[in-house]
This record gives structure tokens, C-alpha cells and sequence, in this order.
């Protein structure tokens, strides 16, 4: 699971999740890639279950880059336990998105490949996404 390392805030707050992505949302590296539709959390565990769906069906054909990491650590008390006595202590981690960000890209393989491979990942996550091409520059 993806974790970061160090962070500069054990508990932070849990934010907005308005708006649209401001970065990350053209495809940088692969020839194709899955864009977010809808705002939402993805968990560690849901970006890697998703990998493994994908480095499933493009095998050794192609190449796979995960644009995504979960850096907001999400704190949960205790079943059964009063209210007050302060803030619970980390579970996971999630990784914020907005519409527009694109979470993975691959290259080396056909579009209908591609299709395929994102449809298979876009059941592990809860956000609605799309295939984007990768627009060549005109320059």
C-alpha cells in the first residue's frame, strides 16, 4: 500500500473537495490516460487494487504510470467510544481528487486495449472517470 513517508501534519483537517483539478490533468507521459468525472477520496488500497487490474490486462506490452499518491492521512476513533477525549488516530490514507485529474497512463498498447484495461480499473474506484488521449502538439 502507498504511504507517504513523512508528513508535515499527523491529523489534518478534511477539506474541500470542490472545484476542478488545476494540475495534473493532461496526459503527460502515456499515450492514453483515465480522467476524473467527479470529486472523491481514493484510498491506498483502492489505487493499488486498481494497478493490479490494470498491470493485469496490459501484461508486458505495455508501460503503466500511477499520477495519484495518498498523502491525507483520514483519522477514525474507536468503535464505541464517547464523544470528546480529542481526535482519533490515523486509519489510512487517501489521495484527494478533483474533476479533470488524470490518475493513470499507459502506453504501449492499442486504444481498444486501453479501453479495456481502464474499464476493468475504473470498477475498484469510486469516482466515475474516462479514456483520454494524449493531444500531440501542433508546434
Amino acid at each position: 500500500m502507498l504511504a507517504p513517508k513523512k508528513v508535515k501534519y499527523r491529523k489534518p483537517h478534511r477539506g474541500n473537495r470542490r472545484g476542478m483539478a488545476g494540475r495534473g490533468n493532461t496526459v503527460a507521459f502515456g499515450t492514453y490516460g483515465l480522467k476524473a468525472l467527479e470529486n472523491g477520496w481514493i484510498t491506498s488500497r483502492q489505487i493499488e487494487s486498481a494497478r493490479v487490474a490494470l498491470t493485469r490486462k496490459i501484461r508486458k506490452f505495455g508501460r503503466l504510470w500511477i499520477r495519484i499518491f495518498p498523502d491525507k492521512a483520514i483519522t477514525q476513533k474507536p468503535a464505541e467510544t464517547r464523544m470528546g477525549k480529542g481526535k482519533g488516530s490515523p486509519e489510512y490514507w487517501v489521495c484527494v481528487v478533483k474533476p479533470g485529474r488524470i490518475l493513470f497512463e499507459i502506453e504501449g498498447v492499442d486504444e481498444e486495449m486501453a479501453l479495456e484495461a481502464f474499464r476493468l480499473c475504473s470498477h475498484k474506484l469510486p469516482v466515475k472517470t474516462k479514456l483520454v488521449a494524449r493531444r500531440e502538439s501542433l508546434a
